[in-house]
């Protein structure tokens, strides 16, 4: 009788189905200016339907987080559908009406895939690794939004953004191939016991302001990022320097390549010396980037892909540092409010900058700023935390 294989482990699962889900994302930034004009939009309705994949995200974040408490393997299987269908209805929209409601469906899609993700994650890993856990997933999406940007660049200029959308959709078909599997690990129930409910030392005051810190750094995190990466970058790399789609492409790939290579060791770093002094690092230099990608000339910008794209590593930690403060049982709940104020961000930020021509990122780059320098006055009191994870040599 032949021996069975070893089924994955339940993480590697969930990183595979995040880098085929994230292809057309990654390829769709540097389609925008391409979109705008084979559909007439002005600048409004750009950041609008730039920013409809994140208002979507926002506003389904909290009925979600209701139906994982209860479903949660629904939401695996619902997930990669409504994706799917949002990317068909954006594939033959050539209104702004239907560009919106495409993308809307997307982000409705991608809001199931990450709460679900995400929960499944910190109530299986609280104990154990949760940063590098956590960072492995953010790690296998950015790895498939720096394929669909590649991808983007790669294809001959004479596709149109349909097909290069389209074409940069294939490797999702493999999410559904991977459902089955994805099941059979989630647990039928997670169990509490041998999880920590909250930081028993923490005092009630200093916890909320712990949270309150973790909150704010995801949502002003995810306001840089979509200002930067959904209108900034895009417009200002092909109305100021000429670039074509290829170019902006190239800006994005350098951005997710530092992103990657600095993901896991921030995990790490995170589990090891704790997760607050990380969270303050990554404000200052997403700050530095966001300012230097809005101001500065091309040797300037490319300097702040960098910053912002090392910042970016740590988009996952403030979660780590709300799960420290978080019963088991709020788990699924607190993810998806977190959510919903990450999405907020999401969206605010293309409409933003459609209506301010990115002069908004000045404050963004402030609150960072602030953000940054509160976390490190929180952490030289004594930063609440599991037991820090010990590596082996």
């Amino acid at each position: 009788m032949r021996p069975s294989l070893p089924r994955p482990p339940l993480i590697v699962l969930l990183c595979a189905a995040s880098f085929v889900n994230t292809f057309s994302i990654g390829a769709l930034p540097s389609l925008l200016p391409e979109i705008a004009r084979s559909a007439g939009l002005a600048d409004w309705q750009l950041g609008i339907f730039a920013g409809a994949f994140g208002f979507a995200r926002m506003v389904a974040d909290l009925p979600i987080g209701l139906f994982i408490v209860r479903h949660l393997r629904a939401s695996f299987i619902a997930g990669p559908v409504a994706f799917g269908a949002g990317v068909l209805v954006l594939s033959v929209a050539d209104s702004f009406a239907g560009l919106f409601a495409g993308r809307a469906l997307m982000g409705v899609g991608h809001a199931l895939n990450m709460v679900s993700g995400l929960t499944a994650i910190l109530q299986t890993y609280a104990t154990r690794r949760l940063g590098v856990a956590l960072n492995a997933f953010e790690f296998s999406a950015m790895v498939g939004l720096l394929g669909g940007a590649g991808l983007s660049a790669l294809l001959p200029n004479t596709f149109d953004w349909k097909a290069v959308l389209l074409t940069a959709c294939v490797p999702q078909l493999f999410a559904f191939a991977l459902l089955p599997l994805v099941l059979a690990r989630l647990p039928r129930r997670f169990e509490s016991s041998g999880m920590p409910a909250v930081s028993p030392a923490t005092s009630p005051s200093r916890r909320r302001g712990i949270v309150f810190l973790a909150f704010a750094a995801g949502c002003i995190t995810a306001l840089a990022y979509s200002s930067v990466e959904q209108l900034e970058l895009p417009i200002r790399g092909s109305r100021e320097f000429g670039l074509d789609r290829a170019g902006i492409a190239r800006l994005f790939m350098l951005m997710m390549a530092c992103d990657i290579v600095a993901l896991l060791p921030l995990g790490i770093l995170a589990d090891r010396t704790g997760s607050i002094r990380v969270v303050a690092g990554v404000m200052l230099s997403l700050a530095a980037g966001s300012l230097l990608i809005t101001f500065a000339p091309l040797p300037g910008v490319t300097a702040g892909v960098v910053l912002f794209g090392l910042g970016m590593a740590g988009w996952m930690i403030p979660l780590s540092v709300l799960r420290r403060e978080t019963p088991p049982g709020r788990v699924a709940w607190r993810t998806a409010v977190y959510r919903v104020g990450v999405d907020a961000g999401l969206f605010a930020g293309p409409f933003l900058g459609g209506l301010f021509a990115g002069r908004h990122l000045v404050a963004v780059a402030l609150a960072l700023v602030v953000i940054g320098v509160a976390l490190l006055r929180v952490e030289r009191v004594g930063e609440p935390a599991l037991h820090p994870v010990q590596y082996p040599p």
